[in-house]
């Protein structure tokens, strides 16, 4: 079985459920989309680092999200998106894939 890092999922979740509710113009969609993505990192990061490391982590992917919209007025929206998804990615490598 491959093993996708927690480091993609995390990113991807961010990019992909930004993707989602700006083609479909459902916000809601996109928003399971992320919290799907963030619940399978949250348990790849708490298998890999333990849960004080996944709790943080969590709590990186969900301020990256609330902290990509005020981003998104200075840099625009993908920017503002890879941004953080590049910030949560490398988090999460830094302290669950690397080690993995």
């Amino acid at each position: 079985m491959v093993r996708v890092p927690s480091a993609v999922i995390a990113a991807g979740g961010l990019v992909g459920g930004y993707g989602v509710a700006r083609w479909t113009r459902k916000r809601p969609l996109g928003g399971a989309v992320l919290a799907v993505a963030g619940a399978a990192a949250a348990q790849q990061w708490r298998r890999q680092a333990g849960g004080k490391a996944a709790g943080a982590l969590s709590v990186a992917y969900v301020a990256a999200f609330a902290g990509s919209h005020p981003l998104a007025k200075k840099v625009g929206a993908w920017p503002s998106v890879f941004g953080v998804a590049g910030a949560v990615a490398l988090a999460s490598w830094a302290v669950a894939d690397r080690h993995a």
